[in-house]
């Protein structure tokens, strides 16, 4: 493991500081990055997160994606968690914990638009995040990128009903530029530099293409960073200016990633599944499409919402907790891998 990678919390936890200390002291500059964007999609993040994910993509065969069948309970245990138990489970944990145990400490007039935003959050399954959280788990990669693009498909149309029926709504504007470019700029452009990138290195041999994958892998890490670094900025002054209701929202934001993940870590190692499976079926299960989810909330309720503070703070906690996810995985593989040996999978 890379120096980047042992002490990532600690980057991470610096990052943080430095973006909040970013947006403070160069408010216009953050403004100005932050207005640099497409159907409300911030094209300076798209492109960090581009140099995150393209060297993880350019590890891909596809050649070796006919053989993503074999995992099909993973695919099966994922599908589940996202679109059957996350949020519906977050519309329990919002109820519980917004609309009863905090509702004294919290604005009254905002608490249904705190769970409408919460609800919003859960309903978009991660996308581009989960190729570097997958990296980390040493996941399967034509796992990851199947299940992530089957995702896709289904929040095309699953999205805008589960929300509506969660919301109790009769109808909903659903923001189709944003959801269409963010599948396009996060997973198929990437998809494409990365293979044509693969294929001119391969040329050569495939000692260049591991020379250069060696040599991308602190980039993808500094990508991440900077992304960091670039989103606490645009949300600095939210968390100064609210930091209790910050902290009371992100109650149930922390339960529901921890349920997710751990069911579908349990259901995986249940059904035999293989460590490099469960590990990125259990992030992807996890963590969320915030960018979608913002522009959503934003769409529906405006600005200045409540619903918009909360699917920030899905923005704030989603990198740390999936960073200790990704340390349960994988301190815990011996254990998954023992229970797989008892049952005679491995």
């Amino acid at each position: 493991m890379s120096i980047f990678e042992r002490y990532l919390t600690l980057w991470v936890a610096l990052c943080i500081v430095a973006g909040i200390a970013l947006g403070q002291l160069f408010p216009g500059l953050v403004q100005t990055i932050a207005g640099l964007e497409v159907a409300k999609v911030n094209l300076p993040v798209a492109g960090l997160i581009w140099l995150m994910i393209i060297p993880m993509l350019m590890k891909i065969d596809f050649a070796a994606m006919r053989e993503v069948g074999r995992h099909w309970r993973g695919i099966g245990v994922t599908l589940f968690i996202n679109w059957a138990v996350k949020p519906f489970s977050m519309a329990l944990l919002g109820w519980l914990f917004i609309g009863m145990l905090f509702r004294p400490l919290l604005p009254a007039a905002q608490i249904d638009s705190y769970i409408a935003g919460l609800i919003i959050l859960a309903a978009a399954p991660c996308t581009a995040m989960v190729f570097v959280w997958s990296n980390l788990t040493k996941g399967e990669p034509h796992f990851t990128l199947s299940q992530v693009a089957l995702n896709d498909a289904i929040m095309i149309v699953a999205f805008a009903p589960i929300v509506a029926l969660l919301l109790g709504l009769s109808a909903i504007t659903v923001p189709w530029e944003t959801l269409l470019l963010s599948v396009g700029l996060y997973i198929v452009v990437p998809v494409i530099i990365a293979q044509v990138l693969r294929r001119l290195l391969l040329a050569r041999s495939e000692a260049t293409l591991a020379t250069v994958l060696g040599r991308l892998g602190p980039a993808s890490i500094l990508a991440l960073l900077a992304t960091l670094v670039l989103l606490f900025g645009f949300q600095g002054e939210q968390i100064l200016a609210q930091p209790l209701v910050i902290a009371l929202l992100a109650v149930p934001i922390l339960i529901q990633v921890y349920f997710n993940a751990g069911l579908a870590y349990l259901l995986n190692r249940l059904t035999g599944e293989q460590h490099c499976v469960a590990g990125p079926s259990a992030l992807i299960g996890a963590s969320n499409f915030f960018e979608l989810a913002v522009a959503a909330a934003i769409s529906l309720f405006g600005l200045k919402s409540g619903a918009a503070l909360a699917t920030v703070v899905g923005v704030l906690v989603e990198v740390p907790v999936m960073l200790t996810v990704v340390a349960i995985v994988n301190r815990s593989k011996g254990w998954y891998e023992r229970g797989l040996r008892a049952r005679g999978d491995v």
